[in-house]
C-alpha cells in the first residue's frame, strides 16, 4: 500500500504556495497577540473588523470572508492548523502546483463563510427574529477543503497519524474529519461545524469545476477561446463582405459558417489563371 513518501513521519517541502500560506497565518497569529498583549480594546477591534460575522457582511463589510481566516487565538490551536496547512498544501502542491492548491485553498475558505452566512440566514427565517451569530475565525475551514481534496484524488494513500505510529487511509481521515463535524452540530458549535463542511464541499466543487492545472490554467483557455471566437468572427464578417463585392464584380462565391470559402468546381483550374 503506497504512503507519503519514503518516509511517511517526513512533511513536504516547505516551498510556494504551502510556505506563503503558512507564513501569512503565521505572521497573522502574531499581529493578533501582540495587539492582545497592548490592549484588549485594540484587540476587540480586531475580532469585530476581521473575523467573520454575517449580520457585519450583510452591512457591508464584504472583506471579512477574505480575512477572517488571518484571525487566531491560542498557541496550541494555530500550532496544529499551520502544521496541517503545512503537510496537507505541501503534499497537494508537489502533484498539482502552486495557483492550483492556492485557487483550492481560496475556494475552501469563501465557501466556508458561505456556509456561515447561510445557516445564519437560515436561522433568521426559522425564527423569524434577528440572530447574533458568533464570529467565525481560522483556517480550519480552508484546511478542510485540503483535506477532502486528498480523501478524494488520493484515497488509497496511507499517511501516519503522527504521534501515533499507525497509518490510515486518506479518505478514511477525511470521513473521520467529516464525521466530527457533523457530530459537532449537535453541540455549541453550530455554526463552526457546519461552516467547516460548507468548506468541505466547496473545496469538492473546485475538484469538479477547475482543471488539474489551476485557476490560471482556465482562465488562460477562457482567455484564448474568446480571442478565437473574435478572429472567427472577423474572418466570417470580412467572408460576407467578399461575397457582396463579388456579386457586385459578376461572379458569385461562397463561404462556409468558418468563412471558408467553398470551391463548387474543385477540378476547375482557369481561376488560378
Amino acid at each position: 500500500m503506497r504512503r507519503l513518501g519514503a518516509n511517511p513521519l517526513a512533511f513536504p517541502d516547505f516551498r510556494g504556495a504551502t510556505r506563503r500560506l503558512v507564513v501569512v497565518n503565521l505572521a497573522a497569529y502574531f499581529v493578533v497577540l501582540l495587539l492582545g498583549f497592548a490592549s484588549s480594546n485594540l484587540l476587540v477591534w480586531l475580532v469585530d473588523h476581521a473575523a467573520f460575522q454575517p449580520q457585519a457582511f450583510l452591512h457591508g463589510w464584504v472583506w471579512q470572508p477574505l480575512t477572517y481566516s488571518l484571525v487566531h487565538f491560542g498557541i496550541v490551536g494555530t500550532l496544529l492548523e499551520l502544521l496541517s496547512l503545512w503537510f496537507l498544501a505541501g503534499f497537494l502542491e508537489q502533484n498539482h502546483g502552486d495557483s492550483w492548491v492556492m485557487g483550492l485553498y481560496g475556494a475552501s475558505v469563501l465557501g466556508t463563510a458561505a456556509a456561515s452566512l447561510a445557516i445564519y440566514a437560515a436561522a433568521g427565517l426559522a425564527l423569524k427574529s434577528t440572530v447574533t451569530a458568533p464570529p467565525l475565525y481560522g483556517c480550519f475551514g480552508g484546511i478542510f477543503g485540503l483535506l477532502i481534496a486528498i480523501g478524494v484524488l488520493y484515497g488509497d494513500m496511507e499517511f501516519m497519524l503522527f504521534p501515533l505510529p499507525i497509518s490510515i487511509k486518506a479518505r478514511y481521515l477525511a470521513v473521520i474529519y467529516g464525521l466530527v463535524s457533523l457530530a459537532m452540530l449537535f453541540g455549541e458549535q453550530k455554526m463552526y461545524a457546519f461552516a467547516q463542511l460548507g468548506g468541505a464541499a466547496a473545496g469538492w466543487l473546485y475538484l469538479r469545476a477547475m482543471p488539474r492545472r489551476g485557476f490560471n490554467f482556465l482562465l488562460s483557455e477562457q482567455w484564448f477561446g474568446l480571442r478565437n471566437r473574435y478572429y472567427r468572427w472577423k474572418r466570417r464578417r470580412a467572408a460576407r463582405k467578399f461575397e457582396v463585392y463579388m456579386r457586385s464584380q459578376g461572379r458569385t462565391v461562397r463561404f462556409d459558417g468558418q468563412g471558408r470559402q467553398i470551391d463548387e468546381k474543385p477540378d476547375d483550374r482557369s481561376r488560378w489563371n
